[in-house]
């Protein structure tokens, strides 16, 4: 099999394909009942495996949130060998998110993203610049340096501040504007308008939409609507798909390498 195709998000070489953390934490964005499932499926165990298997298989990049369980996750994993890098999503529950940068940094994250849902509360109801002390913070401590959004218009108006990100998060559906999980044709349609017109590196993620869209075609609408250089983060749950990991990669090799 060809070998996985890789981009640069600064400084770092990140594979085109990112596992996502969602389902690792219990976030199933369908319901409560399938979020306790991930839970009960995603073992300690189970998700080092899967990160070994990524790694085998040429991801080399996870995406996960920046609480006490990933921290210690992969703090386990790396002491046991595991090599695979982390951009770290802030932990929205947190009291203050300079704190929580500061620990994410500590515990070894490459990148680190201010929460999306936070992001666009702020863009919607309050000032964006108190984001720029953030961002900035992320930089000082030597880490590439982002925000995410669920809305196509934030990060045209993060660039057009020169809030100082590095990379962008872009989901492909906004959860927070429709105030709840819709998942709107119209709004891939306008993100994707939005990552091309950035030239900064986009991370396109939801692109399957939590589960509801079928693999191969959601692959293909991103590699061919986002550019060359970004990359898509998809989370997995191989419960009943033990496979998952290895398909995903097959697709991106297949539809995303150039």
């Amino acid at each position: 099999m060809t070998e996985m195709p890789m981009v640069p998000l600064g400084p770092l070489n990140v594979s085109r394909l990112i596992v996502g953390g969602n389902p690792f934490s219990g976030g199933s964005h369908q319901s409560a009942e399938m979020s306790q499932q991930m839970r009960d499926w995603w073992t300690v165990a189970r998700i080092k495996e899967t990160f070994a298997e990524c790694e085998r298989l040429g991801v080399n990049t996870f995406l996960g949130r920046g609480d006490n369980f990933i921290q210690r996750l992969l703090n386990e994993y790396w002491n046991e060998g595991g090599a695979i890098q982390w951009i770290a999503q802030t932990a929205p529950e947190r009291k203050s998110v300079e704190a929580n940068i500061r620990q994410i940094h500590g515990s070894g994250a490459k990148a680190c993203y201010l929460h999306g849902g936070m992001v666009d509360g702020i863009f919607r109801d309050g000032d964006p610049e108190c984001l720029r002390p953030w961002v900035a913070l992320i930089r000082e401590l030597g880490m590439q340096a982002g925000i995410g959004s669920h809305n196509w218009q934030f990060p045209l108006r993060a660039e057009e501040m020169d809030l100082g990100c590095d990379f962008y998060m872009c989901c492909f559906y906004d959860l927070y504007g429709r105030g709840g999980e819709y998942y709107e044709e119209e709004d891939r349609q306008t993100m994707v308008g939005t990552i091309r017109q950035i030239d900064k590196p986009c991370i396109a993620f939801k692109i399957m939409a939590a589960g509801r869209n079928e693999a191969e075609p959601a692959f293909r609408f991103a590699f061919e609507n986002i550019k060359p250089s970004d990359p898509v983060c998809v989370g997995v749950y191989t419960e009943n798909q033990p496979d998952q990991v290895a398909e995903d990669v097959a697709l991106t090799v297949r539809l995303g390498g150039g």
